[in-house]
């Protein structure tokens, strides 16, 4: 028997490992493929702030998971030895038309009453054009730009390694490849993996991502909704002459974001129908254009990947985290879609103290499992 069994080697179930492992937790970690072999294993990598406007306990949660993840990393960085390529770098919004402006400066004022940890502040800055030439186009910014200090990027698959190797060195806690859990007996603890292996376990996470939904469901009996579903999203990886201090330009839904080494991403689309998820097509070659349109420098830029995958969406929208209402032993954490990376460690460390009873973390209540089964279920 294994005290907690994770399902799912993404971000999420990452995270939910490391908790355990700081936590005193004997984990086994299952992932049906590789690590970092769904949607996690991305390369986009943008961690963006919601608008400062119409303050909540969802955006007031995000902000602290951002805020404390610039720590959580160095802490990581300094363990292991090795970088997640995390900067925050900051980001930059066009303003393509003059009613835009009078929106951005009243987001500015808004920045300086929500964006304000315990030992920092973080700015929403309206100019009258780009910091750097040709960053965005002028063409794209007519009425100028936002930059805000709060934003920043990091490299999935570099995150990922970094939580692996520390999981490698975990002396509680063992991570399994290649093998998959196909049905779910939460009341008495036990997985069964393919082949017919059989794992018992004290507490149970899911975080396996578009595959969570299926375990999910096939727990309760009857006509329902589905608990998520997948959306599609793809991306590229350009070989390009930008500086990697740079700051993530997002122009109406397109994020373009520099890394290191040379290296921009460019994303995503959200696709919710598709025929087939692994493959790109038109709409990102539709995306690359428009990048070129805001960063003319780019133009030249060469294409080193191609990448699609399929994200999370649950029913309520939000993330699925926590305790489910009807499975005492069965905890949540999926549904990120796009917020994961962001919002990652946070989750972890509150699912991980909800199994230990040391919880001190709010979860907003759009976030909680308990409202997602209920509109899933109709009640």
């Amino acid at each position: 028997m294994t005290d907690l069994l994770i399902v799912g080697g993404g971000i999420m179930g990452l995270w939910a490992a490391v908790m355990a492992q700081r936590a005193g937790i004997e984990t086994t970690l299952v992932e049906r493929a590789a690590i970092g072999a769904g949607a996690s294993g991305g390369i986009l990598g943008a961690l963006m702030p919601h608008m400062p406007d119409n303050w909540n306990e969802k955006k007031q949660f995000q902000f602290d998971a951002l805020v404390s993840l610039e720590a959580e990393i160095a802490m990581l960085e300094a363990e292991t030895g090795l970088s997640a390529g995390y900067r925050r770098s900051g980001r930059i919004i066009p303003l393509s038309k003059p009613h835009l402006r009078g929106i951005a400066l009243k987001h500015q004022q808004e920045a300086l009453e929500n964006w304000t940890s315990a030992d920092r502040s973080f700015f929403w800055h309206v100019r009258e054009a780009p910091q750097y030439a040709g960053w965005p186009d002028h063409a794209a910014a007519e009425s100028g730009v936002v930059f805000d200090t709060l934003a920043a990027r990091l490299a999935p698959r570099s995150l990922l390694d970094m939580l692996v190797s520390v999981l490698r060195n975990a002396p509680r806690t063992h991570v399994r490849e290649g093998t998959h859990v196909l049905r779910l007996d939460p009341l008495a603890g036990k997985a069964e993996l393919a082949g017919g292996e059989m794992i018992a376990f004290k507490t149970c996470i899911l975080a396996a991502g578009v595959q969570s939904f299926p375990l999910i469901d096939a727990l309760h009996g009857g006509a329902f909704k589905a608990s998520g579903t997948a959306v599609k999203g793809q991306a590229a990886l350009l070989k390009a002459d930008v500086d990697p201090s740079w700051p993530v330009i997002f122009s109406d839904g397109l994020y373009i974001v520099p890394h290191e080494n040379g290296c921009v991403a460019v994303g995503s689309t959200s696709e919710n129908s598709f025929e087939d998820p692994l493959t790109c097509d038109a709409r990102l070659d539709h995306l690359i254009q428009r990048a070129v349109e805001v960063a003319p420098m780019l133009r030249e830029a060469k294409i080193l990947e191609r990448w699609a995958g399929l994200r999370p969406k649950a029913i309520g929208r939000e993330p699925m985290i926590g305790r489910h209402p009807d499975f005492p032993h069965l905890m949540t954490m999926t549904g990120g879609f796009k917020v994961s990376f962001g919002l990652a460690q946070r989750i972890a460390a509150f699912v991980v103290s909800e199994i230990t009873g040391d919880n001190r973390i709010d979860l907003p209540g759009s976030f909680r499992c308990e409202s997602h089964i209920a509109l899933m279920l109709g009640t």
